[in-house]
């Protein structure tokens, strides 16, 4: 058994998102848009990749944005709901054989050196075991196979984050967690060395997306199922003037010029192989054939020594 801390409610993550399904693609535009970010990222690698996985498909949005780059030919869909993977069979969206399933991603049931490419797009943000799931990829993938992915990061939804606690506080006396934590772009890089992955690079970018108020937004992400699903959540209704409270601070601070209001969501991606012994390899200490200083054209000072003496 995993020793990580229970952070996300997996079961209440799942029935939510099965019961999002059937509208999911009314407000899919942020996965869509990362799925095609995702996609030609994919298509920079001089590389064909014939088996990949979706992990955490939603409803068939990488399918739909893969459009033949990689050089996949069989895409394997998985997500934690089944009525997400469902939806992702039935759409017909991605233009190549597909298989779908419900699958957990913290017990995957896929053999070893399974896939050439695993993608995951905006779906393991609810993971509580994330360095067991990373290393979970890693068996499935063939040596020298290509993880690509993209999360939540830690800046995503600061905004909303700051004006509901503030008037949580204000209106009720305290405040408890309503937006869950993600994770650091410096967390995932180590994550990803520790899950064994060879060449890891991890970057960011940060999507600004309006809306008319802040309970649109609200009603979006519920729409979406990213509502807060954090297992210290609270249980008791929480009063409707916090969140009118939280609509009017977040307006009186973040309204642009016509009114509308924006959220930023903070995209962390990564990509890691799979070790092969065809990769590049570090060389081993001492074993440099070219001088530092001859590179820079610079004197060579030897430890010890100090300038001018």
């Amino acid at each position: 058994m995993s020793s990580s801390p229970t952070v996300f409610d997996r079961d209440l993550v799942r029935r939510r998102r099965d019961r999002r399904a059937a509208g999911f693609c009314a407000v899919d535009f942020l996965v869509r848009e990362v799925a095609d970010r995702l996609a030609d990222r994919v298509a920079d690698v001089a590389r064909r990749f014939p088996v990949a996985l979706d992990l955490g498909c939603h409803t068939g949005q990488i399918g739909a944005a893969l459009q033949g780059r990689g050089g996949v030919e069989t895409l394997v869909q998985c997500d934690l709901s089944p009525a997400m993977a469902r939806a992702a069979d039935q759409s017909g969206a991605a233009p190549l054989p597909t298989l779908s399933l419900a699958a957990d991603e913290e017990a995957l049931p896929f053999a070893d050196n399974s896939f050439d490419l695993a993608l995951s797009c905006l779906s393991l943000h609810w993971v509580n075991d994330l360095p067991g799931a990373l290393v979970q990829v890693n068996r499935s993938l063939k040596p020298d196979g290509l993880f690509l992915g993209a999360m939540l990061g830690g800046a995503t939804l600061a905004e909303l984050r700051a004006c509901l606690m503030e008037a949580e506080i204000e209106v009720s006396g305290g405040a408890g967690p309503r937006v869950s934590p993600f994770a650091d772009l410096r967390d995932l890089g180590a994550l990803m060395q520790r899950a064994g992955y060879a060449l890891p690079v991890v970057d960011s970018e940060v999507i600004t997306v309006t809306y008319e108020n802040a309970l649109a937004l609200m009603a979006e992400l519920r729409a979406m199922g990213e509502a807060n699903a954090v297992v210290e959540r609270a249980r008791a209704p929480t009063a409707r003037q916090v969140f009118l409270r939280a609509a009017e601070l977040y307006q009186t601070r973040h309204a642009k010029p016509d009114g509308r209001i924006g959220a930023d969501f903070e995209i962390l991606y990564w990509h890691g192989w799979k070790p092969h012994q065809s990769q590049q390899q570090p060389l081993r200490p001492g074993a440099a054939t070219t001088r530092l200083a001859d590179f820079l054209d610079a004197e060579e000072i030897s430890a010890g020594e100090k300038a001018g003496r």
